[in-house]
């Protein structure tokens, strides 16, 4: 099982560190297409959150282990339970319930897919 689960956990990877080079680097198109209530003024969150996916899902990418798996899910979740607050604002809702919602999904389907065992 672990063979099957280690491609994907990096497939997810993968999918991950690319969000993250996004969002670093063209945080202002993606902003202005998915919530473009966000302030201009707070580009630099959404440039954070590109470094931290980056940095996370790169480090699985290149070692894919459980343990790594687990603790950036662990992340994931409380990231998303850091958006919980902001769901209901005009200017702020549609990113956090994007964000939040995607580090949630992210997390469970990482826990899922991760592999079983430390050997490669």
């Amino acid at each position: 099982m672990s063979d099957v689960r280690r491609p994907m956990t990096r497939l997810m990877a993968a999918a991950g560190a690319w969000s993250g080079i996004a969002l670093l680097t063209r945080p202002q198109q993606i902003v202005d297409a998915v919530a473009p209530a966000f302030p201009r003024d707070r580009l630099w969150l959404v440039r954070l959150l590109g470094a931290r996916l980056l940095a996370q899902h790169g480090a699985v990418l290149a070692t894919a282990s459980p343990r790594l798996v687990r603790l950036g899910s662990a992340v994931d979740l409380v990231h998303a339970a850091t958006m919980v607050p902001f769901v209901a604002s005009p200017r702020y809702g549609t990113a956090a319930r994007l964000s939040g919602g995607l580090a949630a999904a992210y997390a469970a389907v990482a826990l899922a897919s991760a592999p079983r065992s430390e050997r490669r």
